[in-house]
């Protein structure tokens, strides 16, 4: 019997989160069917506590199935809520169930018992390097990270045992000898001075009725670590050491607790790490490790007392998203023996993360070196494009038969590494990548049979997965790595599409709005660090993209409401201090469209295009959250005539005569309706007299094939996509990138590389044409006033020299996929449908009596369907001529 199901339920964006901290979170779920026009009509909720219910929602005459609010008694602090759901289908019977659960953290501030505590420098020795040794001055004198330590005895092993732990810096915790969880750098990087996360662990089963050993290693990270690439402040952002905080919670058969915190019982001392940094690399003496330091049994009474530094655990907010994690290793293509010691490893794919060395036959003191670059110059690493960042991991064996390396509190950007010092042959099996990133799921795929195309999404994805590292990056590589607004809101869209990233955008949009200034004004990046000012035209913009965003795909409300004072205040700033409604004072650092080739885009022009789109975009946050939207619906129309009066000319030219101006204005629907046709074949001519080659920096080229096939001329963008000369996606791939570079020209045949200030070979700006690979060739989308894909727009798009191209995509509401192949003489079209959804259907022939359904009944080109998967085939369309 076919029914409808519920499935990948989750709370508050994720599955059964462990330790969250809203009052009222959200319950959510997707749907599946194998019956056409199937659908919810009505759910119920039940959620219990220890067997005990604690709210039934009844039955709720309802479609909706994502971000259904709690609604019950009070939650309590550390405890575990199961909930299940059941659905009603569109016939009104009872359909599938499923179940979840959930568990709170610590709900209220007065429970936090813990300190903050961190390393006595009064009584600790600073790091001493060996005079021998060829440390640079940024790393000779960085601390080693503080191993911490807190034993304890119980009488009776616990039947519950939960830690709370947190950090300024990075830390790992560790119970009676055993790595605690699987997150990696954490707590991650926020407005530390807003808020700062903490993870929960359910540590039971490392508990024992004896004595027991709570530890941690606590590294400086993002808090004062080399962060950013101002020369005069580089590090110490925030503070001038890592601190540590916890509080392990346990409960016992007979119902009573017992708390462990930090406090002054604690003891510390430095270990192997003699140092660990989040550009610069890490240094670890074997030698001097202490076996058994985190477990019980272990000698401690020649360790230090710790110093409390901050009796206040304020500000602190459960993780809300997935951390980071190690979601993949890879093994090398090749490693090659130098000559001198030195070995290449390469591992085929620009990944970011870190190596797991496997050391044999190493003597004591033996010193080998990683040196990690993202691409090779005549054979050798290409390091300059690191800037400061040294990218170096050192380690001195303890002379024992086989040992491993694996860094623990820093990241890189690689394909390459060089290893020196490497005793006797280095063979591939002893070298690992470890791929680390946010673990925000991957729903989306897409395929095609070019290779160029699918290398162009496989290079898409991967910067995705490199420059998502606790929050959305410019690049992992160079000291920078910074939450840069403009790339994440220009990329966003490809994002949503590849991953479930509304959880992590939330968390970020969080540290967006904390990074405002006093007058309501976004910066160019969040977290915020010292050499940067208030945000500049599409960068601050961000703040209002993003939440629109996550509303329309993911129907997060909650977000929107929560940063909706934020984004009119930044549009009731531009519009203060431009009162004639053209953007052209208080444009913080006004990059333009930052990166544009062989064009000068006019900066009051993008600016003000940005500064309508995002009134715009309030007027429409103002109407979901019952606000006021009149005020900007008249400031967008008036923005759109000083728009008309200042740049468009009467025959439709756009001031400057570039791409994205074109594209800015048309996208944006800033030009009058006689004058769209006009600009653009403006547009249209520009893209053929350059012989299909682009000119659109990090703005215009997330909106260059949308805009050329949304008006008719998509043979005009898949020119585009298939190019291979420069500038093009194509070219980089042609000299072997696997990632998306920061600029066209990261690397030419002519003049070989950028300067190296900047050149990142792994960016994702570059790659927002991914949007458009599920979207237009694949033909994905939802229509003007749809959210969460509920109203369903399927246009597939025939062109180029693809024969088929397929993509999915996990919603909100379930699984959504369209795909088109070329087979004798004929196209088919694969859709599928979630339920609850509708879609309206293009069928892509020349000929609309030609179309068939699966049962060869004549059907049209326009359809409209339910949910549901469907196949229909027709004559193909006519390939425009001369294209």
């Amino acid at each position: 019997m076919t029914m409808l199901t519920p499935y990948a339920l989750s709370t508050d964006g994720r599955a059964t989160p462990l330790g969250i901290d809203e009052k009222s979170p959200l319950l959510s779920w997707r749907l599946r069917s194998d019956r056409n026009g199937d659908a919810q009509t009505a759910y119920r909720i039940r959620v219990t506590e220890g067997g005990t219910e604690r709210w039934d929602s009844g039955r709720v005459e309802s479609p909706e199935n994502s971000g259904i609010a709690y609604g019950g008694s009070v939650l309590r602090s550390r405890a575990r809520y199961e909930w299940t759901v059941t659905v009603w289908n569109a016939d009104g019977e009872e359909a599938g169930a499923a179940d979840s659960w959930f568990e709170t953290a610590l709900l209220h501030p007065d429970e936090w018992t813990a300190v903050w505590i961190d390393r006595n420098p009064h009584v600790h020795p600073p790091f001493d390097p060996p005079v021998v040794d060829d440390l640079t001055d940024r790393t000779r004198h960085l601390p080693a990270p503080p191993h911490l330590r807190r034993s304890f005895t119980l009488d009776d092993a616990p039947v519950r045992a939960r830690l709370y732990a947190t950090a300024r810096g990075v830390y790992e915790a560790r119970l009676n000898g055993r790595k605690i969880g699987d997150h990696e750098l954490a707590p991650g990087w926020t407005e530390y001075g807003t808020r700062i996360l903490y993870q929960t662990y359910d540590v039971t089963d490392l508990v024992t009725a004896s004595e027991n050993v709570l530890g941690a290693v606590v590294a400086d990270g993002w808090w004062s670590g080399f962060v950013g690439f101002d020369s005069r402040h580089q590090a110490q952002h925030y503070g001038a050491a890592p601190q540590f905080l916890a509080q392990l919670v346990l409960e016992f058969a007979d119902g009573s607790t017992r708390t462990i915190d930090t406090d002054g019982e604690w003891v510390e001392r430095p270990g192997a790490i003699r140092y660990a940094d989040l550009l610069m690399g890490q240094y670890e003496d074997a030698s001097r490790a202490q076996p058994g330091w985190d477990a019980p049994g272990y000698d401690a009474n020649d360790w230090l007392p710790v110093r409390v530094v901050d009796p206040n655990p304020a500000n602190l907010v459960a993780e809300p998203d997935e951390p980071v994690r190690v979601t993949e290793e890879l093994h090398p293509v090749s490693v090659t023996a130098l000559g001198d010691g030195r070995h290449l490893v390469d591992f085929g794919q620009n990944l970011v993360g870190r190596v797991r060395l496997t050391v044999r036959g190493a003597k004591t003191g033996q010193r080998i070196r990683l040196r990690h670059a993202e691409v090779l110059e005549d054979g050798e690493l290409y390091l300059e494009n690191l800037r400061t960042a040294e990218a170096t991991d050192v380690y001195l064996a303890a002379g024992q038969p086989v040992e491993v390396f694996e860094p623990t509190f820093t990241f890189h950007g690689f394909r390459y590494v060089e290893v020196v010092g490497y005793p006797g042959l280095l063979h591939a099996q002893d070298v690992v990548g470890r791929v680390l990133h946010s673990d925000t799921p991957f729903t989306g795929t897409f395929e095609c049979d070019d290779e160029m195309v699918d290398q162009l999404h496989r290079n898409i994805r991967w910067g995705q997965r490199g420059n998502w590292v606790s929050v959305p990056t410019d690049c992992p590589q160079r000291d920078e790595r910074l939450g840069w607004l403009a790339d994440a809101q220009i990329f966003a869209p490809t994002a949503m599409r590849n991953a479930d990233v509304q959880a992590f955008f939330a968390r970020w949009l969080a540290d967006v709005r904390a990074a405002t200034t006093p007058e309501g004004v976004f910066p160019d990046i969040a977290p915020r660090v010292a050499m940067l000012t208030e945000g500049a035209p599409a960068w601050g913009d961000g703040g209002v993209i993003i939440p629109w965003l996550l509303y329309r795909v993911y129907g997060d409300v909650r977000t929107l409401e929560r940063s909706y004072d934020s984004m009119a205040a930044w549009v009731d700033h531009v519009h203060r201090h431009n009162p004639d409604l053209i953007w052209r004072n208080r444009t913080g650092n006004n990059y333009g469209d930052w990166l544009q080739v062989d064009a000068d885009t006019p900066r009051a022009l993008l600016a003000t295009a940005y500064f309508a789109q995002s009134a715009a975009l309030i007027a429409s946050a103002a109407r979901v959250i019952k606000k006021d939207a009149q005020p900007y619906e008249d400031l967008h129309a008036r923005i759109k005539d000083a728009f008309i009066d200042a740049f468009v000319e009467d025959d439709g030219r756009v001031v400057g005569d570039t791409q994205t101006g074109y594209l800015l204005a048309l996208a944006f629907d800033l030009l009058p309706s006689h004058l769209v046709e006009p600009a653009f074949e403006r547009l249209a001519a520009d893209v053929e007299k350059r012989d299909h080659h682009l000119t659109t920096g990090f703005v215009g080229v997330a909106l260059l094939c949308p805009t050329l096939a949304a008006h008719g001329r998509a043979d005009l963008a898949y020119a585009l996509l298939h190019q291979d000369t420069y500038p093009s996606w194509g070219y980089s791939i042609v000299h072997g990138a696997t990632t998306i570079w920061e600029r066209w020209d990261g690397w030419t045949a002519d003049r070989g590389f950028q300067a190296a200030q900047m050149n990142s070979f792994n960016h994702y700006s570059l790659g927002s044409i991914g949007d458009w690979l599920y979207g237009g060739v694949a033909g994905i989308d939802q229509a003007p006033d749809s959210v969460g894909y509920r109203s369903l727009v399927l246009r597939p798009t025939i062109g180029g020299r693809l024969g088929f191209a397929r993509a999915s995509q996990e919603t909100v509401r379930g699984r959504v996929a369209s795909g088109w192949r070329l087979a004798d003489g004929e196209v088919v079209v694969d859709v599928e449908i979630p339920p609850g959804s509708t879609a309206e259907l293009t069928v892509p022939t020349s000929d609309p009596s030609s179309v068939r359904d699966a049962d060869g009944e004549a059907v049209g080109a326009q359809l409209r369907l339910e949910s549901g998967t469907y196949r229909f085939t027709a004559q193909p369309p006519t390939p425009k001529k001369g294209h």
